[in-house]
């Protein structure tokens, strides 16, 4: 689990990334699963986009993705969610404690 000084760490690398995965009418699926699951193994660190579309809203979507992707809610700001996986591959984000 992050702490605050971790999240705001988090948050601040995140506000240059591009958005990674758009999650539409189709909700979350076996496919926005999987993206975000390589995406977070390769990055650690992603930013997802709700479209309009999509069934559910941005908090209930980022919690459900977060849950099936063993990664922590970084943050939710409007129609985006940023989410966090430590890489047992590829560790380059190094956290404060």
């Amino acid at each position: 689990m992050l702490n605050s000084r971790q999240r705001a760490q988090l948050r601040a690398m995140a506000n240059d990334f591009d958005t990674i995965l758009h999650v539409g009418k189709g909700g979350i699926n076996d496919n926005i699963v999987k993206q975000a699951d390589d995406a977070l193994e390769a990055r650690e660190l992603i930013k997802i986009r709700i479209l309009e579309t999509c069934p559910t809203s941005v908090r209930q979507t980022a919690d459900t993705l977060s849950s099936l992707t063993d990664s922590d809610v970084v943050q939710v700001i409007g129609s985006k969610f940023i989410l966090y996986r430590e890489s047992q591959k590829n560790k380059t984000i190094r956290l404060v404690k």
